[in-house]
C-alpha cells in the first residue's frame, strides 16, 4: 500500500507556492505521492480563485525528488489531446519519471463544459474521452501516428521527446462506484480511482466494497489477458494515523493506494489542516 495526498487547485491551493510547501511537507513526512484537481471553474457560483494544475503540479516537481505526482483527476472530454499529451511528457521529464495521469469523465457539467459551449451529454462525454485517451496514449509513443474518430482527428504527427516512463505514463480511471461502465474502462488501463458513497465526508470505503470492485477489476482484466500486469486500485478518505488497521483490511481487499482527502467543509482548501495531516504521517 502506497500512500497519497489530493489537493484541490483553488482557495489556498490557487498559489502554486503554497502547493510546493505541502508537497515538500508530505515527501519529508514519508507519504508517497501528492495529487491536484483539475478544474477550470469548480462552482461558479462560490465564485472561488483556482489555479491551472499543471503550474501546480510543476511546482511541486520542482522542490521534491521521490514522490508521485499527477492530476487527479482531468476531464479528458473538455482537453485538446495534443496539448494534454505535451503537458504530461513534459511533467514526466520534469520530474524524472513521476508522472500519474489520472482521467475521468468530468463533474459539474453545466458550469465546467457548458459555460464555455462545450457539451454536457455524458454519453458523448464518454466519447470523448475514449478517444482523448487513446490519442494521447498515440502522441506519447513518439511514433509517427494517425487518429481518426468521431471527436478526435490527428494527421501523421509525431511527437517527441517520449516520456521518461516505460512502456507510458501510468492512467488511472476515475469513476462513481457501483456504475460499471467506469471501471470497464478503467481495465483498459493502469488504474481505478473509485468515489464511493458518502465520498462528500469522506468517510472511508468498506473492505466489502473495495473487495466487490477489486474482484470486478481482476475478472475484466483477466478477460483481456491482462492480469498480470501492474494495476492500482486507489481508495481514499479522511483517516487519522490510528486508522492503520481500516486501511491494511482494505490493502487485504485489493487496494495498491489510500489517497487522504479532506470533507467537503471549510478546510477543503486551506493548506494549514492539510499541513497538519501531513506531519501525522501516513496510515501505514
Amino acid at each position: 500500500m502506497r500512500f497519497s495526498l489530493n489537493l484541490p487547485n483553488f482557495g489556498d491551493f490557487a498559489d502554486p507556492r503554497r502547493v510546493a510547501e505541502v508537497a515538500t511537507a508530505a515527501e519529508e513526512a514519508g507519504w508517497d505521492g501528492v495529487f491536484v484537481w483539475d478544474h477550470l471553474t469548480y462552482r461558479k457560483s462560490e465564485g472561488r480563485a483556482l489555479a491551472d494544475p499543471w503550474i501546480l503540479l510543476a511546482a511541486a516537481g520542482m522542490v521534491t525528488d521521490r514522490i508521485l505526482l499527477g492530476p487527479l483527476v482531468t476531464p479528458v472530454a473538455r482537453r485538446r489531446p495534443g496539448k494534454l499529451a505535451r503537458e504530461l511528457v513534459t511533467l514526466d521529464h520534469l520530474t524524472g519519471g513521476r508522472t500519474v495521469f489520472g482521467a475521468g469523465l468530468g463533474s459539474i457539467l453545466d458550469d465546467e463544459f457548458g459555460s464555455f459551449g462545450e457539451p454536457t451529454d455524458p454519453k458523448v462525454l464518454a466519447q470523448r474521452l475514449d478517444e482523448g485517451l487513446e490519442a494521447v496514449d498515440l502522441l506519447c509513443s513518439g511514433e509517427q501516428v494517425s487518429y481518426q474518430g468521431t471527436h478526435v482527428t490527428m494527421d501523421e504527427v509525431r511527437f517527441l521527446p517520449r516520456p521518461v516512463q516505460r512502456p507510458r505514463i501510468p492512467v488511472w480511471i476515475a469513476g462513481r462506484w457501483p456504475n460499471k461502465a467506469p471501471f470497464r474502462r478503467a481495465a483498459r488501463w493502469d488504474g481505478a480511482v473509485p468515489l464511493f458513497e458518502g465520498y462528500q465526508t469522506q468517510r472511508p470505503p468498506s473492505p466489502g466494497d473495495v473487495g466487490a470492485l477489486a474482484d470486478l477489476l481482476r475478472g475484466l482484466r483477466t478477460a483481456e489477458g491482462r492480469e498480470s500486469e501492474p494495476f492500482d486500485l486507489v481508495v481514499g478518505g479522511e483517516t487519522t494515523p490510528g486508522d492503520r488497521g481500516l486501511v491494511a483490511d482494505l490493502a487485504a481487499a485489493g487496494a495498491t493506494w489510500w489517497d487522504e482527502r479532506m470533507p467537503f467543509d471549510e478546510r477543503l482548501d486551506q493548506v494549514e489542516p492539510y499541513l497538519r495531516r501531513i506531519e501525522l504521517g501516513p496510515p501505514r
